[in-house]
């Protein structure tokens, strides 16, 4: 399977519907009133982590979502069908990003988590919702709203609770084949892990996840070699096992391997040197390892490391690390990690709560702009050329402070206000006044 851990993709919600103009026709009914039904709330735009997925690949192939539209209202007040919901399956693990403004809006890193990322349009009323004692026969309705449209990028950390780390070709891949159920490719040249191999130890009742990372060389926080791509899977492991090639392949020395990686982490995110880690001597079983173990113990003991000499070809020192794997993960990992049920929380993020707030300022010599959404959607949901809806319109624009801050800039009759990229002539009406 190719890996894709990055993607970016634009998402909207549907359209809702428009809402009806119709008056009751029934035999023995000659003055029947308005019975417009409302329109369908359009679907919203969900993300939800979902297990069974692994990589983001299909967002990669598929860069546009759009949720469906709600119905229009008709006739007898019957309502528009709202529009379902568009539900994007992303794997447990995904951060999303408001692309625009580089914004955090979630981290999924419980399966059955859901964030909302484009709410659909409301529904326009029908004409039956604007009678009143004054006016009984309305020849308008609301037209359903837009969707909100947010681009996304969407970046995935492997949920691992074990992160294998080291230099390319120390056995990494050969370790984790050994001790769970994954099989990477292994072979004996740089880089054989092109992409992060994940796989579950299970240990009597007690299961862990192990991330097979490609290997580190200096630079990679700088994007040499495969560590800048994949730097950011170790952050969330909470243990991290150092594997050290002790036959001294390839002319390095152990301990030098070790003060390059860790430097690349400390480089990459402080927090991560800081990490728990484990010392892993592999390749025990190849001449020379001993005697280079026992150069190298005692200095990496003096820093506080427990170093476990293994063979991950011969399965030689396996158990004792496992053991201490499992003993050190009961105590940094809480119980309700281990919890598999899954999470139903709906997240709706500070981005989508925040409105923009009303404004005005003059574009040129007469003519001003006034924003805010308050004050755009209801010139969107109205027909501004009928009558009854425009002046409909403008009682609600008043009553939100547009007359005040027209009046606040000295606007007068026979100039122009722009509203939600529509241009509107300044008549009394604007300005608290009648219209003509």
């Amino acid at each position: 399977m190719r890996f894709v851990d990055e993607a970016e993709i634009v998402v909207e919600g549907g359209r809702g519907g428009n809402g009806a103009v119709s008056f009751r026709r029934e035999k023995f009914v000659p003055r029947g009133g308005p019975d417009g039904g409302d329109g369908g709330r359009g679907g919203s735009v969900i993300i939800r982590a979902d297990e069974s997925v692994r990589t983001l690949i299909d967002l990669q192939l598929n860069r546009y979502y759009k949720a469906p539209n709600g119905e229009h209202g008709s006739g007898k007040k019957r309502k528009g069908k709202d529009g379902d919901d568009l539900i994007i399956r992303v794997p447990v693990g995904t951060l999303v990003y408001d692309a625009e403004s580089g914004e955090l809006l979630s981290d999924l890193n419980e399966h059955g988590m859901m964030v909302l990322v484009a709410r659909g349009g409301i529904g326009g009323r029908g004409n039956a919702a604007f009678a009143n004692p004054v006016r009984q026969a309305p020849k308008f309705a609301e037209f359903g709203d837009i969707g909100e449209v947010r681009r996304l990028r969407l970046e995935l950390k492997l949920l691992a609770d074990i992160g294998l780390i080291g230099y390319p070709n120390v056995g990494k891949s050969t370790l984790i084949s050994r001790i769970s159920a994954a099989r990477p490719k292994i072979a004996d040249y740089p880089f054989t892990t092109l992409v992060p191999n994940l796989g579950t130890v299970r240990v009597n009742n007690f299961s862990f996840v192990v991330a097979d990372i490609p290997g580190l060389i200096e630079g990679a926080h700088r994007g040499a070699g495969l560590g800048h791509s994949f730097l950011k899977h170790v952050e969330r492991c909470q243990l991290l096992l150092h594997l050290l090639d002790m036959s001294g392949g390839e002319g390095r020395h152990p301990l030098n391997d070790f003060k390059v990686v860790n430097e690349e982490l400390r480089l990459f995110n402080p927090e991560l040197a800081k990490r728990p880690q484990i010392v892993v001597a592999n390749k025990m079983d190849l001449p020379g390892a001993e005697r280079m173990l026992e150069e190298c113990k005692p200095s990496l003991e003096a820093m506080g490391y427990e170093v476990f000499p293994i063979s991950a070809l011969t399965g030689e020192g396996i158990p004792a690390l496992i053991g201490r794997v499992v003993e050190l993960l009961r105590q940094l990992l809480p119980s309700s990690v281990r919890t598999k049920t899954a999470s139903r929380r709906l997240i709706i993020p500070d981005a989508l709560r925040r409105k923009k707030p009303l404004t005005i300022s003059a574009i040129r010599e007469g003519v001003y702009e006034i924003s805010g959404d308050n004050v755009e959607r209801v010139v969107r949901m109205l027909d501004m050329n009928n009558y009854q809806a425009r002046m409909e319109a403008i009682s609600r624009l008043k009553r939100l402070g547009v007359c005040g801050l027209l009046k606040s800039v000295g606007a007068s009759v026979g100039e122009k206000v722009i509203i939600g990229g529509r241009e509107f002539e300044i008549d009394e009406a604007w300005l608290g006044g009648v219209s003509k």
